[in-house]
């Protein structure tokens, strides 16, 4: 049994390695980077948007703070990942409500962003990273894109005049989970095609 298992488990750390070492080629390089970052912003801002949590302001400036903050910051009050605001921030034309969903959503932004990054770095050297003519790392870097979505999964049955029912909106809870080790998946489906000593 261990010998058959040898085999797979050395390609998946193989896989995990390469994955690593792309990962930090793309910090190596301005221009990923920035895909990276501007990614990663771009979807933070969305997700928040589509969460309810960034809306147009009143004008002015304002931060209040709800009582026992600390202690409702990481108590789900609203279903499994979802969590209340503790903070309202009012900027100008923009309010900002803080919670723990903030802290989901960067992880998420950043997944989303280092998928689309190490796709960027296949693209731009193909040669390089073992990719030659074909799109596979844009091809999976679809699912990642996609899998990100299931956050703001509401607001899209919305956008698109679906009636969603309460079980329909409750399940799309549970796929943050999924969301996440979709995008994992996608990002060693990318990593491991790239060779890390040719960059």
């Amino acid at each position: 049994m261990s010998t058959r298992n040898g085999p797979s488990a050395g390609r998946l750390g193989g896989a995990v390695s390469r994955t690593l070492a792309a990962t930090r080629a793309v910090f190596d390089r301005r221009d990923a980077v920035a895909v990276v970052a501007l990614t990663a912003v771009a979807y933070l801002l969305v997700y928040l948007y589509a969460l309810g949590h960034l809306a147009p302001g009143l004008g002015g400036f304002d931060v209040v703070v709800v009582s026992g903050a600390l202690g409702k910051f990481l108590r789900p009050e609203l279903g499994p990942f979802a969590f209340t605001p503790v903070v309202r921030v009012s900027l100008g034309p923009v309010t900002y409500l803080f919670s723990f969903n903030t802290v989901i959503g960067a992880g998420i932004a950043g997944l989303v962003g280092l998928n689309l990054g190490l796709t960027y770095l296949a693209w731009r050297q193909p040669a390089a990273c073992g990719v030659g003519t074909s799109s596979s790392g844009v091809l999976a870097s679809i699912p990642a894109v996609l899998s990100g979505t299931a956050c703001c999964g509401p607001v899209v049955l919305i956008v698109l005049g679906i009636q969603a029912s309460g079980i329909v909106v409750t399940a799309f809870q549970f796929l943050v989970p999924v969301a996440v080790a979709l995008l994992l998946g996608s990002l060693v489906l990318i990593g491991r095609q790239v060779d890390p000593a040719r960059l």
